[in-house]
């Protein structure tokens, strides 16, 4: 029953990310522990994390491929909420006359450029993260809600992943992305004479933001958005789908 228990841990998991690139993990395990019906909780907990790691690769290869999250409406990147006001204005003559609107659709494009271009270093920083990874925690989350791994990686790696992904967003925002312009020089170009109009009028803010921060709390929050609707599109059937995986592996008994 212990064996089982294992197994059914390993496919579960392997099943939360709907990846086929899993399947050989599974079986390499199954074949090289069949004979003797063991596996050692060391084993198991190594397994357990090579599943995440290819399965959090998948989600950061999604996100950071062109248009990723520019043509993905669940997790584009649109203004900062700081910069609406600019938004709702947009249409009045004095930010008509220097095309405001042009001004932030080619931010909202940088933006998410900027964002894709990051997604690409955060393997590495979800591998350290999983790395952490205990068999309780694997319990935890194979007995869970729709979205308890999703909530596992929130609560133990978010922080980190912020610290450790700001200075990445930083440099790829002050690079050169779309015509030779950056995110913040775009942003720049959108605010400055915004700011300009608006100190001659009195129901208009000053608009100030953290744009490298914002652009990695919302980066973030994308890989996240993806890996929670894996796991929960996986977790409409999971026990029929494990069950089928045990009976091909236990088959004859």
């Amino acid at each position: 029953m212990k064996t089982i228990k294992w197994f059914f841990i390993i496919g579960s998991i392997s099943l939360f990310f709907r990846c086929e690139s899993l399947q050989p993990i599974v079986n390499e395990v199954i074949s090289e522990t069949h004979p003797t019906n063991q596996l050692t909780e060391s084993e198991v907990i190594n397994g357990l994390k090579e599943a995440l790691n290819i399965g959090t690769k998948n989600a950061v290869n999604l996100v950071s491929k062109t248009d990723g999250f520019y043509k993905d409406e669940d997790i584009k990147i649109l203004l900062p909420p700081e910069a609406n006001v600019i938004y709702d204005n947009k249409d009045r003559a004095a930010f008509k006359a220097i095309g405001i609107s042009q001004l932030i659709d080619d931010l909202i494009l940088r933006l998410n450029r900027s964002a894709e271009n990051a997604s690409v270093k955060a393997s590495e920083i979800f591998i350290n993260a999983i790395k952490s990874m205990s068999i309780q925690d694997a319990f935890a989350i194979l007995n869970g809600p729709d979205n308890a791994a999703t909530a596992y990686f929130r609560k133990t790696t978010y922080l980190a992943l912020n610290q450790a992904f700001s200075p990445v967003v930083k440099q790829v925002l002050d690079q050169p992305i779309v015509a030779n312009i950056s995110s913040n020089n775009a942003w720049s170009n959108l605010v400055n004479p915004y700011n300009k109009i608006a100190k001659f009028s009195s129901d208009l803010p000053q608009v100030e933001a953290d744009l490298t921060q914002y652009v990695t709390q919302k980066t973030i929050d994308g890989l996240f958005s993806k890996i929670e609707l894996e796991e929960k599109a996986i977790r409409k059937d999971p026990l029929a789908r494990v069950t089928d995986l045990l009976k091909k592996v236990f088959g004859s008994h």
